[in-house]
């Protein structure tokens, strides 16, 4: 991700409420009024302070701004310009991740790592992605551009490009808007989900009893 200025980006933070958020009437009430715009705005300078390694400045400003605004931020996070934050109570992002350009991320967001890796723990999410609220998003991987993660979904590896992902865990069921009819194929996810594999034994038990039927009914025609 190229490096952006951060009074530029702040400026494109603040048009992206604008854009996304029918409730903003003006720029100034949105300047003094949302916490997910003063949390970037702080995110601006603390991380400013940890590229330059005052890595203790950093951290505590990020934990005073968590304390006002309720959105934890790590100072090692990268952060692109024109992202919007709604509401963005209980929303963290972890020290590895990358948020690209125009994302929205709902309140509940998390975009953590699972405990189990080294170096590179968080997700790097790509320009134009919405998260809706309460969706976690944990590890090392990629959320393509322009993918839209519903709410309360738990997302453990790759989103392509464009996709739709609900569920727990996560399931792509649309890309570039058209709808996946296979109700197995998912993301290929570290956890079980019970209802799929329930929902998938019937449906194989029913596609079984269907070719029995279809094969009596041949033998009485005959």
């Amino acid at each position: 991700m190229k490096r952006v200025y951060a009074f530029y980006a702040i400026s494109c933070d603040l048009d992206a409420v604008m854009r996304n958020d029918p409730a903003a009437r003006n720029k100034f009430e949105a300047a003094i009024c949302y916490s997910g715009f003063h949390a970037l705005v702080m995110y601006r300078f603390f991380h400013f302070l940890y590229i330059h390694r005052y890595f203790l400045l950093a951290r505590l400003l990020s934990a005073l701004t968590k304390f006002f605004t309720g959105i934890e931020i790590h100072p090692g996070a990268v952060i692109g310009k024109g992202v919007f934050i709604d509401h963005g109570a209980g929303v963290v992002i972890g020290e590895t991740a990358v948020v690209g350009d125009n994302v929205i991320i709902y309140q509940g967001v998390t975009l953590g790592g699972t405990g189990k890796d080294k170096g590179k723990r968080h997700p790097t999410v790509e320009d134009n992605v919405m998260i809706c609220s309460g969706a976690k998003v944990l590890g090392p991987f990629t959320v393509g551009s322009g993918a839209k993660i519903g709410a309360g979904s738990i997302v453990l590896d790759e989103v392509p490009p464009n996709a739709t992902v609900v569920g727990v865990p996560g399931h792509v069921v649309r890309i570039a808007g058209k709808r996946i009819d296979n109700c197995c194929d998912s993301l290929s996810q570290a956890l079980p989900d019970p209802v799929e594999e329930e929902v998938c034994e019937l449906k194989r038990k029913i596609d079984e009893l269907e070719a029995k039927i279809e094969k009596l009914t041949q033998k009485d025609g005959d």
